[in-house]
């Protein structure tokens, strides 16, 4: 009698987007596990969630309980529209993405490109912003319901999570799609146009917006609104109106648009992933380089910080130069300052002044000022600076090496300034040029400068403690806009400490703006670049210290939790 010399192997069971799903939840828990912050900081994101859901619920919810079909239409359309237009840019410019199931972990796994997508698309469901927005939006629902009865209420809740599935698919496409192109400087000039074009869109279409409301013709804006909802930012959120008003032959039409768009973003996500998952850029041809000439320490040194001596302290401006120059995830917030450097003060400047809609056009109807202009300027140089809030995050494990090494603090945090600087400050002189050009008042420039330098000055101080006593670690990932779970509330809560307190410590310009009147254009340059020098280097020399006491602490909270 023969006896088998091997056991059958077991089958070997498919991975489907449950467990993706419980492996994101135990990751989650994983994280939480001994850390305290972190959980106060995801109650507090949950509470802040609610907060905001429950206000767009009752916003969505109000034409229904008041019989209003136009509102109701209008509410779907434009609300719709601006959550789908959210999840695109936000992720890009403010809040990044969950990234707690990095994608570059499963490189390795013999997983199928579609196991990998609709895995990670269900683990990014599963997130305090999907939920938050599903209730908001639970809004319409009501509203259809009330409208048109039980059958349009059930067709807009299948709307509802269709719509859900449209933003996260949207911003998950769109990060990781910047993701890798960000990753090759050959294409980070395009990238910075894409996000300046998008985000200089905003502008016109908020003074037609605001415009066609003063002029209150209700009729145009509902032409407009049923117009937005054949589009994929309005087509999942209108349908439950569309069965009660009785136009159920739209529905269908549609779902098969918006779902058209979901898969379209899922196959470009995944065209992105594969190589997020390797860390390779497009494998474009590159040009020979030129040999390099000096010696091994003049090589280290990139042209820009040329002028920088030959020691400790211009070492570490060499070496943070380059990094700002050549890790994609600083790159993405260079991207950020310089397009909404030039966004805000243009529309605080020219859409804040009011305009009057009808036949004639728009008309302005006001006149900007010198405060408005510092004011705007304040809001731009502390939003320069607040990238430096979490500057020991972007280091990770590698700051070990200072904290071997010993590098006082204030010599670590006044080289972080310097190296920071040398783009940032280029980019605010061509602001203020833009700006001053703009409005047609050349002699403003020192006004605007001024503003800059002394907002950006006390920010660099602000967040010089920030970082210091407030650091969070981040995903060990290519992609530049991920974030680790409970990571995102803490980025917004240190970018609004930082924001509040480096706007009060630059309050004293804007009256001295409100004071001085003319004079103020030929004294807002000297007084802003010496108050933002002396509120940089006070900051460091203080924030210094308390570094110098801090080292072991922060090396522990900036490196990733395997």
């Amino acid at each position: 009698m023969a006896v088998p010399v091997s056991t059958p192997a077991e089958r070997v069971r498919p991975v489907s987007p449950r467990h993706f799903v419980r492996l994101k939840l135990r990751v989650m828990g994983n994280n939480f596990r001994g850390q305290g912050w972190r959980i106060a900081l995801f109650v507090v994101g949950v509470l802040v969630g609610l907060w905001f859901a429950a206000g767009g619920f009752l916003m969505f919810a109000a034409p229904g309980f008041a019989d209003e079909p136009r509102y109701a239409v209008m509410a779907a359309a434009f609300g719709g529209g601006v959550l789908v237009l959210g999840w695109l840019l936000l992720p890009l410019v403010f809040f990044g993405v969950d990234e707690t199931l990095d994608p570059a972990r499963f490189a390795l796994l013999p997983l199928s490109r579609r196991t990998l997508v609709t895995g990670l698309f269900a683990a990014a469901l599963i997130s305090v912003p999907v939920f938050a927005v599903l209730v908001a939006v639970a809004g319409l629902v009501v509203s259809a319901a009330l409208l048109g009865g039980a059958v349009a209420g059930i067709v807009a809740a299948l709307g509802v999570v269709v719509g859900v599935l449209l933003c996260v698919a949207a911003s998950r496409a769109v990060t990781s799609a910047f993701a890798t192109m960000l990753r090759s400087r050959r294409v980070r000039d395009l990238a910075a146009v894409l996000l300046a074009v998008v985000a200089a869109l905003l502008g016109p279409l908020q003074l037609v917006v605001l415009a066609a409301v003063r002029s209150a013709d209700w009729d145009r804006l509902v032409g407009v609104a049923r117009i937005v909802g054949w589009t994929p930012f309005g087509a999942p959120w209108t349908i439950g109106l569309d069965v009660a008003e009785g136009r159920a032959w739209a529905v269908p039409v549609k779902l098969i648009i918006t779902a058209v768009t979901i898969g379209a973003l899922l196959l470009w996500w995944s065209r992105s992933l594969e190589s997020a998952m390797v860390g390779a850029a497009s494998a474009a041809p590159t040009k020979a380089r030129r040999a390099p000439t000096g010696g091994a320490i003049a090589q280290l040194f990139p042209r820009a910080v040329g002028w920088a001596r030959r020691d400790r302290f211009g070492a570490l401006v060499a070496r943070e130069c380059r990094y700002w120059w050549r890790d994609a995830r600083r790159r993405a917030n260079l991207i950020t300052i310089a397009v909404v450097g030039i966004f805000v003060p243009v529309m605080v400047n020219l859409g804040g002044a009011g305009f009057a809609g009808g036949e004639e056009g728009f008309e302005a109807a006001g006149d900007p000022s010198p405060v408005l202009l510092s004011i705007s300027m304040l809001f731009v140089g502390v939003l320069a600076s607040v990238t430096l809030a979490n500057q020991f995050g972007f280091d990770g494990s590698a700051y070990a090496a200072n904290v071997v090494a010993a590098v006082p603090g204030r010599l670590e945090l006044r080289a972080r300034m310097t190296a920071f600087s040398v783009y940032v400050l280029p980019m605010l002189g061509i602001v203020s040029l833009i700006i001053s050009g703009v409005l047609g008042r050349p002699e403003w420039f020192g006004v605007a400068a001024g503003a800059l330098l002394a907002s950006y000055g006390v920010g660099l101080a602000i967040n010089g403690f920030i970082s210091v006593l407030g650091a969070y670690s981040l995903p060990e990932t290519s992609n530049p806009f991920a974030m680790n779970g409970g990571s995102g509330i803490a980025k917004s809560m240190l970018t609004l400490l930082s924001m509040v307190g480096s706007a009060a410590a630059a309050v004293p310009m804007v009256v001295a703006a409100g004071l001085l009147g003319d004079g103020w254009l030929w004294l807002s340059l000297p007084v802003g670049a010496a108050y933002g020098l002396g509120a940089a280097l006070l900051g460091a020399y203080l924030a210094g210290d308390v570094l110098d006491r801090r080292m072991p602490e922060l090396l522990s909270t900036v490196t990733p939790r395997r």
